[in-house]
């Protein structure tokens, strides 16, 4: 058996029997190197990251084009960092997941240090502050999901712990939210150095950039109210010749680890797969899989200069080429398809997504979405081509059995994805002279789908739970009231139908509302509705069928 503390350069045939490829490098120059001189720190110790940036940043190092490690900078869970990176000598194993049942075997050691960045921590706290006051650091990378960057509440106003740090002078009291904390040691860079930097977001929703920006320098704009920076800060922000912002379009499924692989890996003779089931709920392993397929575009605007992330296939680019390739994605080429999934899968009873691309009916469903209703009007990004996008989807990702994705998980917050994911559909299709919302079929049966998945009763009429959602309770009751085999549906589901929050439009003012009501009556004709509905469409309308 193998572990990730063993000597990987001394016992590398010991590795090579157990099918892993170990560094060829030695990670004490890394780690060296990396405190010495940084230059690229990563907020975010997760799953994403470790199936993913980390594998970049040792492909470049491999290379000779990264000399150093990157720091990994963990904002949510301390555990993380104690359980897994400090005790598996800050490597893990990345395992890529093939269709056909092969592994993709990699030792990864490319991270030189990790930090638990919480105010809980001061000691941690300062040497990632240290980190930022180098002029040597050039990227600081951000996997922390879209919440991460969130100030306010559901009303907008400041959450309790931001409010408080936004009152509280940070030189006598460590902030305590992720912003607060990112805009103090980016004070104590300028403070230091002002020298440039990029604060690359590589979460995983539009224009993530601009959010970035906007969290950092609303704190420093509030923080210059109360007299605790000087203007020359909030300027040095500002500029983005100093302090850029690029945009980024991420995409590659690394799910929670697998039980399943744990056991494959001990077979295979590698000793590292306890699951970690942290206190805070987090799902993590020394071991991370992921899937094959994956794409990074990137802005290049690094004032600072940069690691040659084109060498280790990220795909740099303008922001205009960035934005479209992130449209692309999210409201034609994946997201409407896995959120149409993730509805009819819950509904009908699935716990994969891969066993739902077992269902013809379910296959021809995303494909008449995404080829037929999407593609048409969406703006080929160049770099990336939209049909071939999607036939790899469809060949290669969604059907892989070993990547266990649920529809229950995408089905997460679905009422926040919808503007997105058909919304900006339904608009250029209103907007066209030339198109009609009235060839729209499946965009409007999913959003029916919608109304029915909230009601929490699947298609043989038994209960079930939806997946948590801010709007959950009270889109369920406005639908109060409504059962299988209800008709007189109008005056309950009009209120959300011609609520622009949820879909970008009033479906009725755009021509589709009485048609989703239309779709949500026969879906509550009794139990098999849904399954027949759906097929019954195909068959008369679909391209696809």
């Amino acid at each position: 058996m193998v572990s990730l503390k063993d000597n990987y350069l001394a016992n590398k045939d010991s590795f090579e029997k157990a099918g892993i490829t170990v560094p060829t490098f030695n990670q004490t120059d890394v780690i060296s190197q990396g405190i010495k001189n940084p230059v690229w720190v990563h907020f975010g110790g997760g799953n994403l990251f470790r199936g993913f940036h980390s594998g970049i940043a040792q492909s470049l190092i491999e290379q000779g084009g990264l000399p150093t490690g990157v720091s990994v900078i963990e904002t949510y869970d301390d555990a993380v960092i104690s359980e897994i990176y400090h005790a598996h000598n800050n490597r893990h194993l990345s395992v890529v997941m093939h269709a056909d049942g092969t592994f993709d075997k990699t030792m990864n050691a490319s991270v030189a240090a990790s930090y638990y960045f919480n105010a809980s921590d001061p000691e941690s706290f300062e040497e990632v502050a240290k980190i930022f006051e180098n002029s040597s650091l050039q990227v600081a990378s951000f996997s922390i999901t879209e919440k991460g960057y969130n100030l306010t509440d559901s009303a907008g106003s400041y959450m309790p712990i931001v409010q408080s740090d936004i009152d509280n002078d940070p030189h006598h009291n460590l902030p305590k939210n992720n912003m607060t904390a990112l805009t103090f040691v980016l004070l104590r860079r300028f403070k230091k150095t002002a020298a440039p930097i990029a604060l690359l977001s590589t979460d995983n929703f539009s224009k993530n950039g601009d959010k970035l920006r906007s969290s950092v320098l609303t704190i420093a704009n509030e923080w210059l109210l109360k007299g605790f920076v000087p203007q020359d800060f909030v300027d040095y922000l500002s500029d983005q010749e100093q302090v850029s912002f690029p945009y980024s379009m991420i995409d590659r499924i690394t799910p929670n680890p697998s039980e399943e692989i744990g056991t494959r890996l001990k077979k295979d003779g590698f000793d590292d797969v306890q699951i970690v089931h942290t206190p805070k709920h987090t799902n993590i392993a020394p071991f991370a899989n992921t899937e094959e397929v994956h794409y990074l575009v990137v802005e290049d605007n690094f004032p600072n200069g940069r690691p040659a992330f084109e060498k280790a296939g990220v795909l740099m680019a303008d922001r205009e080429t960035v934005n479209d390739a992130d449209q692309m994605k999210v409201t034609a080429a994946l997201n409407p398809l896995h959120t149409a999934l993730a509805i009819f899968g819950s509904i009908l009873g699935y716990k994969s997504i891969s066993s739902e691309m077992k269902n013809n009916d379910l296959v021809n469903l995303i494909k008449n979405i995404g080829y037929s209703e999407g593609l048409p009007v969406v703006k080929s990004p160049g770099i990336i081509d939209p049909k071939k996008f999607i036939d790899q989807l469809l060949q290669k990702r969604l059907p892989n059995p070993y990547i266990p994705d649920t529809p229950q998980r995408i089905a997460t917050d679905t009422s926040q994805k919808i503007p997105v994911r058909y919304g900006e559909t339904i608009k250029r299709y209103a907007s066209d002279p030339s198109r009609s919302t009235d060839s729209l079929e499946f965009i409007p049966l999913t959003i029916a789908a919608w109304l029915r998945y909230l009601l929490a009763i699947d298609d043989q009429g038994r209960k079930f739970e939806p997946s948590p959602d801010p709007f959950l309770e009270s889109l369920q009751k406005k639908l109060s009231g409504i059962t299988l085999g209800s008709t007189d549906i109008h005056d309950q589901v009009a209120p959300i139908l011609s609520d622009s929050r949820y879909f970008g439009s009033n479906l009725y003012e755009v021509g589709l509302g009485g048609k989703v009501e239309k779709y949500f009556v026969e879906l509550l004709s009794g139990k098999n509705a849904v399954a027949k509905t759906l097929h019954e469409t195909l068959e008369e309308k679909g391209k696809f069928k």
